[in-house]
């Protein structure tokens, strides 16, 4: 184990491409630049709030316990093989070419390479101005900061590829944010996480030097990231082998997403990650009711471009944004398109393997897609608790009995009282679900393996998250810290006091229901 403070960083990044080296934090264009140098702005007081034991171990990383490797987590303090610094990249935000964009509070220190040889990039989010901040202030505030380090790291306990976050510090600044936009702007307490990833190379990454017309960047950004990230990928052809994979991610990182009812909220090309990971935790919602159409992000209504029903599209047309910026690298596009077009069929062999799971089916033939959809659209319909729902599935008496017995199993995953047709149309489900369980080429313990590996029974719901933050902005850190040991273990039984719906005050109330990209 090492300190932060003592050990000594690679920069392989800065090393490899131009950047501005100026340490100039005016924000402006950097044409030809892939980076610009960007020390993080001093805070008043650095204070260790949370620390991801299990991922410093992973890393080798040894809890801080100076002021001095504190610091580093805060941004005062920077150690000599260092180069901080803001990624400069490009996107599409909310289907609209936005240009230029960057790390506009993001800081990148330097690459940690842990025991096993894995070099990881550690990243201090709300670290101050950045040549990238534009009209803002490179800051983050507490509400999202511990949006963003519980989050990440539930994700990972769940399964789902995710960047991770090591730590959580509070910084003893004020920060002035407008949460919805609205006109009525006010103070909160600053804090900041580290977060950790191989890469945080973005599809907006490659974007940005097309949209440039510097091809020599563009080239020799493709050719790092696969000698890199990508090294079992060689010979001719191999960016579109690449595409292929980032392709395959994307979609499985969607199946993902519905697989534990995740909302990302935004997903411009910018948060989209060219490893397939969950990256830019802003708006983000798990799913209480079951609604295809639900974005928990207000800057996107009314269109709901990025609601859950729609993300596996949504990642889809930004597939096409990185094909068309990869295109000048090859000599035509048609054999780039022709991997484009494979995106659906790709996502719906995903899709009906995980469902098959979540519902404890063998593996899934061609009539079993009816089904799976009728158990969407009748989630959807009732507006069914969608965790609390498949945690009763499993439960299911294989005797069905009476309407009104069914109805009473599943009461707890209700939010209003169904009416006589939705009780029916709950009712016709399940007695054809149990007759495809008969034919099941498995056994009922294997079946509830299945089920009890793919659906959790700890999601980190908004209601929660909003009374730990306001726990922590009173100086009690009660439901924070169990929080944090529930969310690792997502699929057990350990913590059936967050086992509960939405209750009725959380579906209005501003952090719970709907949030903006503000920080």
């Amino acid at each position: 184990m090492q300190s932060l403070s003592e050990k000594e960083y690679k920069n392989e990044f800065v090393q490899a491409f131009p950047g501005d080296d100026s340490g100039n934090l005016k924000p402006r264009q950097t044409p030809g630049m892939l980076y610009s140098k960007a020390l993080p702005t001093p805070v008043n007081k650095v204070e260790l709030l949370a620390w991801s034991e299990e991922l410093a171990q992973e890393l080798g990383i040894k809890k801080p316990t100076d002021q001095k490797d504190i610091d580093i987590l805060g941004g005062n303090h920077v150690a000599p093989t260092m180069y901080p610094y803001a990624a400069c990249y490009a996107g599409h935000q909310f289907g609209n070419w936005a240009g230029q964009l960057g790390d506009g509070r993001a800081i990148t220190l330097g690459e940690w390479v842990a025991p096993d040889g894995k070099s990881w990039e550690l990243q201090l989010k709300g670290a101050g101005l950045t040549p990238y901040s534009r009209r803002a202030d490179g800051r983050a505030v507490l509400r999202s900061s511990v949006r963003e380090y519980l989050m990440s790291e539930a994700m990972h306990y769940l399964g789902v590829p995710t960047t991770r976050a090591l730590s959580l510090v509070s910084t003893g600044d004020q920060v002035l944010r407008d949460m919805f936009y609205n006109g009525n702007p006010a103070y909160e307490p600053g804090a900041i996480v580290m977060r950790v990833a191989p890469t945080f190379l973005r599809f907006g990454s490659f974007e940005m030097p097309a949209a440039r017309r510097e091809q020599e960047n563009l080239q020799q950004l493709v050719d790092w990231t696969i000698d890199r990230y990508y090294p079992h990928i060689t010979g001719e052809g191999r960016i579109l082998a690449w595409f292929k994979e980032i392709l395959e991610k994307t979609a499985a990182l969607m199946v993902e997403w519905m697989r534990v009812g995740f909302v990302h909220g935004v997903m411009n090309t910018d948060n989209m990650s060219i490893l397939g990971l969950t990256i830019d935790y802003g708006p983000y919602s798990f799913l209480d009711d079951y609604d295809p159409d639900f974005t928990p992000n207000t800057t996107d209504l009314p269109g709901r471009r990025y609601a859950f029903g729609k993300q596996a599209n949504i990642a889809y047309w930004n597939l096409g944004c990185l094909a068309s910026a990869i295109a000048p690298l090859l000599p035509g596009t048609q054999e780039l398109v022709a991997v484009l077009e494979t995106y659906e069929e790709v996502f719906y062999q995903k899709y009906y393997a995980m469902m098959a799971n979540k519902l404890g089916i063998d593996a899934p033939k061609e009539e079993d897609k009816e089904l799976i959809m009728r158990f969407s659209e009748t989630m959807a319909t009732l507006n069914l608790d969608m965790t609390i729902f498949f945690q009763l599935l499993m439960e299911l008496p294989q005797e069905l009995g009476e309407e009104k017995d069914l109805v009473a199993h599943f009461e707890p995953s209700f939010y209003r009282e169904l009416e006589t047709g939705e009780r029916a149309m709950l009712f016709t489900l399940m007695k054809d679900y149990a007759a495809r369980l008969q034919a099941n080429t498995i056994t009922r313990e294997e079946a509830l393996q299945r089920m009890q590996t793919a659906n959790p029974r700890f999601i980190l719901r908004n209601y929660l998250l909003h009374q730990a933050i306001e726990g922590l902005e009173k100086g009690d850190n009660t439901l924070f810290l169990k929080l944090q040991e529930a969310m690792k273990d997502p699929y057990s039984r350990h913590f059936e006091e967050f086992f509960a719906r939405r209750p009725d005050w959380a579906s209005q109330k501003a952090g719970c229901s709907m949030l903006s990209c503000s920080s």
